[in-house]
C-alpha cells in the first residue's frame, strides 16, 4: 500500500497520514495490499476539504468531501470510496456471470446443431397459375414479404419472384 498525502493551505502532518493509512485499511479487503492513495487536504473559507483517489487493480476511483472537520471529511470519502468499489465490483461480477452464461448457451446450442439439424416451422402456401408481372404485384401487395411463390402460366412451371436489396427490383427463380 502506497499512500501520498499532500497539504494545500493546510499542514499535512504525520496525524493525517496516520489516520488516512488507518482509513484506507478498510479497502484492503477489496484489493489486497496493492493499492495506491493519493490524499489532499485543503481549506476553503470555513471548511476543510479532503479528496481521495484510490488507484487499484487499474481502476480509479475518486471522492471529494468538505466539512467543518477535516477527520470527518476523510471519513465521508472512504465510504464514498467502498460504495464507488462495490458497485464496480458487482457490475464486473455481474457481467462475468453473463457472459458465461451466455457462452454455455452458445455452446449448448452449437451442440445441439451438430448433433440434428431439423425443419423447425413449415410454411404453407397455396402457388396460383399467373404471369411474372401479376406475381410482382402481389409481391407489392405485401411489402413484409421478400418473395412470392406462383405458378407461371408461360411455363407451367413454379417459379419464385423476389425483392433485390435495393427494394426497387425484383427477380426471379425459374427451374431448369
Amino acid at each position: 500500500m502506497n499512500i501520498k498525502i499532500t497539504g494545500k493551505d493546510v499542514k499535512a502532518t504525520e496525524a493525517m497520514k496516520d489516520y488516512v493509512a488507518k482509513k484506507v485499511e478498510k479497502l484492503v479487503k477489496y484489493f489486497g495490499e496493492d493499492i495506491d492513495v493519493t490524499a489532499t487536504v485543503r481549506c476553503e473559507k470555513n471548511e476543510q476539504i479532503a479528496e481521495l483517489l484510490v488507484l487499484a487493480n487499474g481502476d480509479t476511483y475518486k471522492a471529494v468531501t468538505a466539512h467543518k472537520d477535516l477527520y470527518a471529511a476523510i471519513d465521508k470519502d472512504i465510504d464514498i470510496l467502498e460504495g464507488q468499489i462495490r458497485k464496480t465490483k458487482t457490475k464486473k461480477d455481474k457481467m462475468n456471470k453473463e457472459d458465461s452464461i451466455k457462452q454455455k448457451e452458445y455452446l449448448h446450442m452449437n451442440d445441439k446443431r451438430e448433433v440434428e439439424e431439423e425443419i423447425i416451422k413449415t410454411i404453407y402456401y397455396e402457388a396460383k397459375p399467373m404471369s411474372v408481372e401479376d406475381a410482382i404485384l402481389k409481391l407489392q401487395e405485401k411489402p413484409q414479404d421478400i418473395f412470392y411463390t406462383f405458378i407461371n402460366i408461360d411455363t407451367n412451371k413454379v417459379n419464385v419472384v423476389f425483392k433485390l436489396k435495393n427494394s426497387k427490383n425484383y427477380g426471379i427463380v425459374e427451374p431448369e
